[in-house]
């Protein structure tokens, strides 16, 4: 379980604040609530951030379909938000989530699956089931 921290001192958030590229894109990084393994990464822009921490559902930019992408919307591989973090140079989020499902495009638990070890890849755990 992670652990939430109070600040001393508490400001209104805003989405204009973070630091995007120059496609107006920031990297988000999923990271599941209870056991804190990182499930994916995907982007976001400022109408993405909005979405996810109004709805609490995990909402994406996607660069391909030029699209917002809401986790789960179609495969009903949701990402319920837990908590929404911003990193120390505002350039990258950590979205906790409630993950229900595999948060990997390919069924897998998470995209990260493969490692490389002696100079080889090596998958670490086959689709879900």
């Amino acid at each position: 379980m992670q652990k939430v921290f109070t600040m001393s001192q508490t400001a209104k958030f805003d989405p204009t604040s973070i630091k995007y590229n120059e496609a107006g894109l920031v990297p988000a990084i999923a990271q599941d609530e209870s056991t804190g393994e990182v499930l994916m990464m995907a982007w976001m822009n400022e109408q993405a951030i909005q979405r996810t921490i109004e709805t609490r559902r995990v909402t994406y930019w996607s660069r391909s379909r030029k699209a917002f992408w809401i986790k789960g919307e179609s495969s009903g591989h949701v990402q319920e938000l837990v908590d929404f973090r911003i990193d120390c140079d505002r350039d990258c989020l950590l979205v906790v989530v409630r993950q229900t499902g595999a948060a990997c495009h390919t069924n897998r638990r998470t995209c990260f699956y493969t490692a490389v070890r002696d100079g080889k890849e090596v998958e670490l755990m086959a689709p879900m089931t």
